[in-house]
């Protein structure tokens, strides 16, 4: 069983930064494949970066450029740095880890992330 706690959420201004780590409380860390989501109120949850367990990555449009996901084995924790953050950017976000073939799916609970003036 693979437990993720995030943390690093909070209320930042516009143009602003926050990073958000992930940690996972496995040793196989490093097999892992890892995700940020996030869900804005009323909307349905958006996968915004991805980075597999050899440190490719991947990003969704709105976030390409702002925000930079990252991964470090010795510390089993993956991070999100966010930048230039806009109002738009409020939203839970959640991440998520992938293990195996079939792809055995794991969530944390969530870190709440408010851009506001």
């Amino acid at each position: 069983q693979v437990q993720l706690a995030e943390s690093g959420g909070g209320l930042v201004q516009p143009g602003g930064s926050l990073r958000l780590s992930c940690a996972a409380s496995v040793g196989i860390f490093r097999f892992l494949d890892m995700a940020w989501y996030r869900q804005a109120p009323g909307k349905q949850r958006e996968l915004v970066a991805t980075i597999t367990n050899s440190g490719s990555t991947n990003y969704a449009d709105s976030v390409k450029g702002r925000f930079t996901i990252s991964r470090d084995n010795a510390k089993s924790t993956a991070y999100f740095q966010m930048t230039s953050l806009q109002p738009e950017d409020t939203a839970v976000y959640c991440c998520n880890a992938k293990l195996g073939a079939p792809a055995r799916v794991y969530w944390g609970q969530g870190t709440q992330v408010t851009v506001s003036s």
